[in-house]
């Protein structure tokens, strides 16, 4: 399994916004998967299955691949406007991100095609990009700015705060320098 970071920056994660819209030559695809995927957490399998049916009003009801658990995420003003703006732009499509070429009409964008996209990006940022990164920047985010880890542990839905801690890459050295900013 290849490991792929957390991006620590909101700026970075803006820049990977515009650079996957760059490289697809304006189709904001990518880009709206690498928002949407940030803002609400959700594993790469559960984010390509959506539909415009899983939108009920201000919420996303999804049955988790991984866990078999539903779930239901109250939407952020990002994640609702690239829904609206998707809607509007494809209103025959089935899936929130579908395919628009010919071959693969009425599909769901693949998991590889993702990948793809954000390695590309990740080469050019020198950065391990991958589709578990858009979940990983999420609690990064919120660790950054002062969640717990047991709030972030409830967001990315894990068994406990320890995996979260490893899954959003709380280092050995960042938790030896608390050692040294709080001292008595």
């Amino acid at each position: 399994m290849n490991i792929v970071e957390a991006v620590k920056t909101e700026g970075d994660a803006e820049i990977i916004s515009r650079k996957l819209t760059r490289n697809a030559r304006g189709n904001s695809l990518y880009a709206d998967i690498w928002r949407f995927g940030v803002n609400t957490a959700l594993r790469i399998s559960d984010l390509l299955s959506l539909t415009f049916d899983d939108v009920k009003g201000n919420e996303l009801v999804i049955k988790e691949a991984k866990t078999s658990k539903t779930r239901s995420i109250d939407l952020n003003t990002s994640a609702k406007a690239i829904i609206g703006r998707r809607r509007a732009a494809h209103p025959t499509h089935t899936y929130l991100f579908e395919v628009d070429s010919n071959r693969a009409k009425g599909k769901a964008v693949s998991r590889i095609a993702v990948a793809n996209a954000f390695k590309a990006v990740g080469d050019e940022m020198s950065l391990q990009l991958g589709t578990h990164s858009m979940r990983k920047t999420r609690g990064w985010l919120m660790y950054n700015g002062g969640a717990s880890i047991e709030l972030i542990c409830k967001v990315l839905n894990h068994s406990s705060p320890a995996v979260t801690m490893a899954y959003i890459g709380i280092t050995k050295a960042e938790v030896d320098a608390t050692y040294h900013q709080f001292v008595f």
